[in-house]
């Protein structure tokens, strides 16, 4: 099975940024790594609520989003309530390289991105954007988060109508105006992009990996701070892509 290149040359370049404090052996032969100081990125917060929302409909809905690395944005909204489900995969691009190893070129349009489907009535498209840009990722990172760089790892909302892509233009327009951030936000909306689900071993990746090095390092603090940050929002079992094919 391949792994990302982001396992290792990435995670490795970018150790000495973070400041490495120990690297423990756990069960199974692999690493934990504690780390302290370093910096570089927004710190998560929670970031004021969206003034005008999604109308709420019977049935659920679905929205599209990128942010770095799909695990930690598919980890991230597995945990939130309401979520139905949250699938890893490519948009921006076209059909034809919709694969992760054309992407990560970084040269098809494409950006890593999640699809998620959820209860309107449990949680609205504008509590997702609002959790989306106060803990699963950076949004003032251009075409980077963390230690990955590169067009595939833009921050973007894909609408998939007008009112969503209303909401989310409004809602990008009211925390630079309130100054949430302080860079500038550099997500971009991109209208009329198709999703396509990505590679099976993609999915539920942080829930498979927990003490994967890069898992444990960039994308499981995402969950804590939604956790700590959104603890109404948070469910402590996370919604699987493999209990929903099961």
């Amino acid at each position: 099975m391949k792994h990302r290149e982001k396992t290792r040359s990435s995670l490795l370049g970018s150790i000495g940024k973070l400041g490495i404090v120990t690297l423990a052996v756990i069960g199974g032969g692999g690493l934990v790594l504690k780390l302290s100081g370093g910096a570089a990125a927004e710190e998560a917060r929670r970031v004021p609520p969206v003034l005008h929302d999604v109308a709420a409909t019977p049935a659920t809905q679905s929205l599209v989003l990128a942010g770095g690395c799909f695990w930690g944005v598919q980890g991230a909204f597995q945990h939130v309530a309401g979520v139905v489900s949250a699938t890893a995969g490519y948009a921006g691009g076209s059909a034809a390289t919709a694969t992760y190893e054309m992407t990560e070129t970084g040269q098809t349009g494409h950006a890593e991105a999640v699809e998620i489907v959820f209860n309107p009535q449990q949680v609205s498209y504008g509590q997702l954007l609002q959790i989306f840009f106060s803990v699963v990722h950076d949004p003032t990172q251009v075409d980077q988060q963390g230690p990955d760089a590169g067009k595939q790892y833009r921050s973007a909302i894909f609408p998939l109508n007008d009112e969503q892509e209303k909401v989310a233009s409004d809602y990008i327009a009211q925390l630079r105006g309130e100054g949430a951030f302080a860079r500038p936000i550099a997500t971009s909306i991109e209208v009329g992009k198709m999703f396509y689900r990505a590679e099976a071993y993609h999915q539920d990746y942080v829930y498979n990996n927990p003490n994967q090095p890069y898992v444990y390092v960039y994308e499981q603090p995402k969950i804590e701070a939604l956790k700590r940050l959104f603890p109404e929002e948070y469910r402590e079992h996370p919604v699987l892509v493999a209990e929903k094919a099961g």
